[in-house]
């Protein structure tokens, strides 16, 4: 029975793993795909007032682009948006250890 609560304690550490791990994967992620959303937005906005897709990303790109640019000249955002990762980050390697302390806990024989 000892070895079975060793088992279940070990298998729910995988799993808080693999969660933080996806949570993490989906958070820079979504950074990454998010100006890509913004130029595909635009030139489908661009496409309803009439221009071809073609023309509306010569326009879109520049635009995303420029909104990316003027993001990175903010500092403060381009570290908190870091700093969110990692904290992230951070709070997964815990709750992943902590379950260290409970198989510890657990009798071995």
């Amino acid at each position: 029975m000892k070895k079975v609560n060793i088992v279940l304690a070990r298998l729910l550490q995988f799993v808080v793993f693999v969660v933080s791990t996806f949570t993490v994967i989906v958070y820079f992620g979504a950074m990454v795909l998010l100006p890509l959303d913004a130029i595909v937005l635009l030139i489908k906005l661009l496409g309803v007032f009439g221009l071809h897709g073609f023309i509306g990303a010569m326009i879109a790109i520049p635009a995303v682009g420029y909104l990316c640019l003027m993001v990175y000249k903010m500092p403060e955002l381009c570290k908190l948006v870091i700093d969110t990762g990692i904290e992230l980050i951070k709070t997964g390697k815990a709750k992943v250890e902590a379950f260290n302390e409970i198989v510890n806990a657990l009798p071995q024989n």
